[in-house]
């Protein structure tokens, strides 16, 4: 392989600066002023040709000259080939990657550095920005990629894989531009002297990054939770070694091949971005998350491994999105049936496979006060569980939203739900019309008394997946001293409260002050408590055990550079 050249050519780098400048600055205005703003169409037909990108039938053709492939990156350290991917929809992909040798590739990451470094905010940013657009064009062939490794259904791979996704990569861009820029890159320093001559010294600051980054890839958002980390890294300077979870390979290795693409044409190594397959059963994270040239981690996924990280990789600044208890609390509200609807959607949409779907709904056991009149505990839970079957009644709608369970586990632990309570809604399964070999199931929704001891310790844990639990408790005061102590322990991405009274607000706002979750009130319409918007919504707090990072926030992304100062006399 030809030496990387050790400079990008400035008139390469002044290019791509002019066509994403505006871009990035309307990113900008959006991280400050919060509202809604997106470069990327969510719709599937503002893709194909007239505009400059894949249609679907390109993508799907695309995608399908993947199956079967060797998928040669040209990465150094390649020292075999791994293969193995099951899509849930039932096909083999057969894709096989490059497996790394970490002893060869981390170094030549690591010599990828001073250059990139040396570019600056603006150049690097701008680099991510054209990464990003090429992403976006074949936004079709991702959202298939992404769809046959996370059982996500077809709409919601190309929305929530493609443009929400990059999004999420713009959005930590703009962060890392706003951060490395509010130090300015050199000053004159005139210290008066009195009668002497003033002390005079040239101060230069430059934005260093710490070292290479080890991003642990998802195996049910592997771009959309994997964008933020890797854009947020590679924007701040560092290389991104991209660790794809095993059943979630080919999103991410079609991402990785995009950035070493554009990072060579703009004059830089491609060993800036590199891949990091693995064997099955080989377990590879943990050796690369304690070698010392891995110096930042991102990780969603299990709480015992993010556990581990935090407390085994002393030697890098370690981001993690763990396992939560997502809560509902339910005490009134003026439009009901609106509440069940949007309730019955967000226990519906992708099988409940999200970080930020609802699992205890808590309901005071003497009912509610509605628009409808008042309803008892057990009538609130079967009109969920109608509005839950209205919604999925019709197989073809119910595929569309629900997609495919990803894992095994997932289907254990909805399978073992029934032995937890009294079951106020089955599961069932449904036949996806063009792929026979998918598991789909409905939402289960279980009955529990939140009095009870046994009843505590089941909705305190998290149990991801399909499941809901419709808790009877007490009170709303009741409801929120759970909820309280449910974040504090075992933390939550998104909270949920339907009330008409101004004081149960209050209650349930303080709580989510008090234990930093974020919360969404009075949903009825077409926004939902487990979606959440780049550049307004902030995903996760970082300030409960869910997660130890918002995405996106400055903190995310501030602590990926440290900024050195060279001065001399003037």
């Amino acid at each position: 392989m030809a030496a990387a050249p050790t400079q990008a050519p400035p008139q390469t780098t002044a290019r791509l600066v002019e066509k994403h400048r505006p871009v990035l600055d309307r990113a900008l205005e959006a991280i400050r002023s919060r509202e809604y703003w997106s470069p990327y169409p969510e719709h599937p037909k503002a893709y194909g040709e007239e505009h400059g990108s894949l249609s679907a039938a390109e993508g799907k053709a695309a995608f399908d000259a993947l199956l079967g492939t060797r998928f040669d990156l040209d990465q150094p350290g390649t020292d075999g080939w791994v293969a193995g991917e099951v899509s849930p929809y039932g096909p083999k992909l057969g894709t096989e990657y490059p497996h790394a040798d970490a002893g060869v590739l981390l170094p030549a990451m690591r010599a990828a550095m001073p250059a990139w470094r040396d570019a600056g905010p603006e150049v690097r940013a701008a680099v991510c920005l054209e990464v990003l657009a090429r992403i976006n064009a074949r936004s079709h062939e991702f959202a298939h990629a992404v769809m046959h490794t996370s059982g996500q259904a077809y709409l919601m791979a190309m929305q929530a894989g493609g443009p929400h996704a990059q999004d999420r990569g713009l959005e930590a861009v703009a962060y890392a531009f706003a951060e490395q820029s509010r130090t300015p890159e050199a000053a004159e320093w005139n210290k008066p002297q009195g009668k002497r001559d003033p002390l005079r010294l040239r101060k230069e600051f430059t934005p260093v990054p710490r070292g290479v980054s080890l991003l642990i890839g998802c195996n049910t958002f592997p771009t959309w939770n994997g964008y933020p980390g890797l854009f947020a890294s590679l924007a701040t300077g560092n290389p991104v070694l991209v660790k794809p979870h095993p059943r979630a390979v080919l999103p991410l290795a079609m991402t990785v091949r995009v950035a070493r693409e554009v990072l060579a044409e703009a004059g830089f190594d491609p060993n800036l971005v590199a891949l990091a397959a693995e064997r099955d059963g080989e377990g590879i994270a943990k050796e690369l998350a304690l070698r010392p040239e891995v110096r930042i981690i991102d990780y969603t996924g299990s709480t015992s491994f993010g556990d581990w990280l935090e407390a085994n990789a002393r030697q890098a600044q370690v981001f993690t999105e763990k396992a939560g208890v997502n809560t509902i609390v339910v005490d009134s509200t003026d439009d009901y049936r609106g509440m069940l609807g949007n309730l019955a959607f967000s226990l519906s949409l992708y099988s409940g496979q999200m970080c930020t779907t609802p699992q205890n709904l808590l309901i005071p056991r003497d009912g509610i006060d509605t628009d409808a009149g008042h309803k008892s505990y057990d009538e609130v839970v079967s009109d969920l569980a109608t509005a839950v079957d209205k919604l999925l009644g019709d197989d073809q709608r119910a595929v569309a939203l629900l997609g495919a369970i990803v894992n095994p586990g997932v289907r254990e632990r909805l399978e073992g739900a029934a032995e937890l309570g009294e079951v106020a809604l089955a599961s069932r399964a449904v036949e996806h019309p063009e792929f026979p070999e998918a598991t789909v199931r409905t939402p289960v929704i279980v009955k529990l008394d939140g009095g009870a001891p046994e009843s505590e310790s089941v909705c305190m844990s998290e149990c991801f997946g399909p499941v809901s639990f419709a808790v009877a408790v007490e009170s709303t005061e009741a409801a929120v001293e759970l909820l309280r102590r449910t974040i504090r322990h075992r933390g939550a991405m998104t909270v949920g409260a339907y009330t008409t009274s101004p004081d149960a607000e209050r209650l349930v706002e303080e709580a989510c002050l008090e234990e930093c979750a974020q919360l969404s009130l009075n949903l009825t319409g077409g926004v939902y408590v487990n979606q959440t918007a780049a550049f307004s919504d902030f995903h996760g707090s970082g300030g409960n055990p869910a997660a130890n990072a918002a995405l996106c926030d400055g903190a995310f992304v501030a602590s990926r550079f440290r900024v050195v100062e060279v001065r001399r006399p003037a």
